[in-house]
């Protein structure tokens, strides 16, 4: 099966088109005030009108109240909400049920222990995504690696991706390090934070592609 990739923190919409012509599975919007990579509901709605009927769009809120998360999904009419804070199981199964709108739940990993979350999360979220734990906590994706290996002997019974640190040049080492079925990018296909290149992008998607992972996760 192909390894999914999702290219996040557009801002223009020439980037998502890049992302489109590379083949990328998802696209995100980031709408969170404290990222480089904000994206007023005004700029999310070219952008994803981009996008529309070419790749799914996954909108990033952090610990984001109704009436935000209300506005970016008025906007960007996304296929996906990204809860990237500290939001509770209750919080991801409340923000799923008043949106109608499938739910991504990002969680910090910086030791085994942080995984003993992960089917709390797993009963509300459709999807999961696992990143470097940083000293202040997730805030919109800093970028920031863990120890892969941690991933690789474990049972996820939704849908994941695997992000943090990831470029071109690790990212087949860290596929077939964490067994991962998708990866998600943002500073490693850029020039600038928020600036994609379209050469990176697809580079890329090319090297997640060729390292889909030979051994299946455990049953």
């Amino acid at each position: 099966m192909a390894t999914k990739v999702k290219i996040c923190g557009l801002t223009r919409p020439e980037d998502a088109l890049a992302a489109a012509r590379a083949g990328a599975d998802f696209a995100g919007l980031v709408f969170h005030p404290g990222s480089p990579r904000y994206v007023s509901p005004d700029k999310a709605g070219a952008i994803a009108a981009a996008l529309r009927g070419r790749v799914p769009v996954v909108a990033l809120f952090v610990d984001a109240g109704d009436q935000t998360i209300a506005g970016g999904a008025a906007a960007a009419r996304p296929d996906f909400l990204q809860l990237h804070g500290s939001e509770s199981p209750k919080r991801v199964a409340e923000i799923r049920a008043r949106f109608g709108i499938p739910v991504v739940k990002a969680i910090g990993i910086s030791e085994a222990q942080d995984f003993d979350q992960v089917p709390e999360y797993e009963a509300v979220a459709d999807m999961l995504l696992f990143e470097g734990k940083t000293a202040s906590g997730l805030q919109g994706g800093m970028g920031c690696a863990f120890d892969w290996q941690l991933l690789r002997e474990r049972r996820i019974r939704k849908p994941w991706l695997l992000a943090g640190g990831l470029n071109v040049q690790n990212v087949a080492r860290a596929i077939r390090t964490a067994g991962a079925p998708g990866v998600d990018v943002s500073s490693g296909v850029e020039t600038a934070p928020g600036i994609k290149d379209a050469q990176k992008i697809a580079d890329f998607v090319a090297a997640a592609r060729a390292a889909e992972f030979a051994v299946e996760q455990p049953a």
